[in-house]
């Protein structure tokens, strides 16, 4: 079965569904390793009822969805492809990054982006794409292949492929242990075919033939050190993600950030040219962003 959403507003991105509500319930029951007896207990209904439901036997109405996906756990963009599923509006409003109605929200984005000037920072979506990013990144990124940064860029690829950061990290094992471990808590959490893609993709990346574990780093933070020209930049890397947001695109949405590690790193930023004294100003998003990354490396 295949649902799309017909009643979106017109920046709306669509909800298509290719299972039912039921399906999706006994799903991601499944991932989260509960019985229809946790489910029914936690969402104060009868087992009969949730199995009824899983086997089609039974419809709910919106209220009980939005209870179900409570007890489970979902991501705002599942609920509302149950709800869609199961015949009802979605809940959660679900826009891309640029759209209009996220302009206030986007504005903060881009507030905190700066606010870290002049250390790098920048956003990334679900699947690892930059959607935002500081005048602090142009340091980070100089000297990569300009094909890693064609817009739309993939920080896992930016870091990790052999044409980007990687040859030039000092720490890389660490570094890759703490991203893909990140990846997969992701893939268990979601089961996003994308993100498992772009697992193996990076699984497959010749700088990373050995010891490969996704397992074992489970710390929010984690030392990245780079070798630039003009000597090694250590940097504190943490990951945060924005609380209490009611869209699609926000709720999935990071901000990484690196603060210097050391002094030297610091003075070195300080001193990095800013938008300001190139003649840029501001910063920009998605693929605006992403080129002037991409001319600012190749400088």
């Amino acid at each position: 079965m295949t649902s799309t959403l017909d009643w979106q507003d017109m920046d709306e991105e669509p909800v298509c569904v290719t299972e039912s509500a039921g399906e999706l319930l006994r799903t991601w029951r499944r991932r989260r390793r509960m019985t229809q007896l946790d489910v029914a207990c936690e969402a104060d209904l009868s087992t009969a009822y949730v199995r009824h439901l899983e086997t089609g036997k039974a419809t709910a109405d919106a209220d009980t969805l939005l209870q179900l996906a409570e007890c489970l756990r979902l991501p705002l963009r599942v609920r509302n492809a149950m709800l869609v599923a199961g015949g009802h509006p979605p809940a959660f409003p679900q826009h891309g990054f640029e759209a209009p109605s996220l302009r206030v929200a986007r504005d903060a984005v881009h507030a905190l982006l700066h606010a870290q000037e002049p250390y790098p920072a920048f956003a990334i979506d679900r699947h690892w794409r930059m959607l935002a990013s500081n005048q602090g990144v142009k340091a980070l990124v100089a000297g990569v292949e300009p094909l890693i940064l064609r817009p739309p860029v993939n920080v896992l690829r930016l870091f990790l492929h052999p044409a980007g950061l990687a040859p030039r990290i000092v720490n890389l094992a660490q570094w890759r242990d703490h991203l893909t471990a990140r990846l997969q808590r992701a893939i268990d959490q979601d089961r996003d075919p994308a993100l498992v893609d772009l697992l193996e993709e990076v699984r497959d990346y010749p700088c990373l033939a050995g010891g490969f574990d996704v397992a074992e780093n489970t710390d929010p933070v984690s030392p990245l050190r780079v070798v630039t020209i003009d000597g090694t930049l250590s940097f504190i890397a943490a990951s945060t993600r924005l609380d209490m947001v009611r869209d699609v695109t926000l709720s999935e949405m990071c901000i990484e950030t690196f603060v210097p590690a050391d002094a030297d790193t610091a003075a070195f930023l300080r001193r990095h040219p800013t938008a300001d004294d190139v003649g840029g100003g501001g910063y920009e998003t998605g693929a605006t962003s992403s080129s002037r990354l991409m001319r600012s490396s190749a400088v």
